[in-house]
């Protein structure tokens, strides 16, 4: 059997630091991480797609309420949950997204069959909530988003707010209320590389902004030619600097091996001001997780039982 496969997954890139988080809490992100890695894992060892597995790794993520996606998305500053996701297939090129739905379990599943059933790449709010009904995609109330600890930092950032008198908490990546993307990457069996990426957004985003996890190019990226991207951190620098797209490029029209690649496009993250990390797997498996934050919840597993669970940057 081939050994040439696996899957890399974040949680989310930011101020992640040692005394910042607890033993329970360091010791239940690195369960669910490797809970979410194994889900993935064992489609891809089964012989399973590639499309199968990024899915449900997301799913476990998206499921719990570590994670800015799903049950663990972040409020709007109007107090609700607004979350974006993509998906897209370096076989076809395929892709499909979501914008701004506030009703969908996981929104991982909805951009699947967007890509697969629908005639469009992205949908949005509540367009997008009509088409998950039509397919019988699961929703949940309100009170299935609300954790103490998401609507804590939404009151926070609006105390930042008031004191500052403008915009700036929106704008403040000096925490975890802002780095919470989720995304995973993989390769199986057959070579197919898939790029999926879920978020909840911005803590106190206002104006139903949308950030780069919908935006194919920027959020994320999968092309067989080259490799598979998911990015996370400060979303308006990765739409500038099409990063997920940039990778793939470097790759293609510059020849760059995927590591070479993937340290440029963190580099020019870091000079437009952004901050943030990605996880890549080309079509050779090797795998990168480059970020220029203090951390960034991550991790990867391979056929040739390579595996790495990571909280901290040391």
């Amino acid at each position: 059997m081939s050994s040439n496969f696996g899957i890399a997954i974040h949680g989310g890139a930011g101020t992640i630091v040692k005394m910042l988080l607890t033993e329970k809490m360091e010791n239940e992100y690195q369960v669910k991480l490797k809970e979410s890695l194994k889900a993935g894992f064992d489609v891809l060892n089964k012989g399973g797609a590639s499309l199968e597995a990024v899915q449900a790794a997301i799913v476990v993520m998206e499921d719990s309420p570590l994670f800015n996606a799903g049950k663990g998305a972040v409020f709007t500053n109007e107090g609700t949950n607004e979350q974006d996701a993509s998906i897209m297939c370096g076989k076809t090129l395929n892709c499909g997204a979501v914008a701004g739905v506030t009703k969908i379990k996981n929104p991982i599943r909805l951009v699947s069959i967007v890509m697969e059933k629908s005639e469009h790449v992205c949908l949005s709010g509540t367009g997008a909530e009509r088409f998950a009904k039509m397919h019988k995609v699961d929703f949940a109330d309100a009170e299935y988003f609300y954790t103490d600890r998401r609507w804590e930092q939404l009151q926070k950032a609006k105390k930042k707010e008031a004191v500052n008198g403008s915009d700036y908490s929106q704008l403040d990546h000096s925490d975890d209320t802002k780095h919470g993307t989720v995304g995973a990457v993989a390769l199986d069996k057959d070579g197919n590389l898939v790029a999926a990426t879920s978020s909840g957004g911005m803590t106190n985003k206002k104006f139903n902004r949308i950030g780069d996890s919908p935006i194919i190019g920027a959020g994320n990226y999968a092309n067989n030619k080259t490799c598979a991207v998911s990015t996370t951190g400060h979303g308006e620098y990765f739409m500038r600097g099409v990063s997920a797209y940039d990778l793939s490029a470097l790759m293609e029209y510059k020849n760059m091996n995927l590591k070479d690649a993937s340290d440029e496009v963190i580099r020019k993250l870091g000079e437009l001001g952004g901050t943030g990390g990605l996880i890549a797997i080309d079509s050779e498996c090797n795998v990168v997780l480059p970020f220029n934050t203090s951390g960034m919840y991550r991790g990867y597993k391979l056929g040739d039982s390579s595996f790495e669970i990571g909280v901290y940057k040391d």
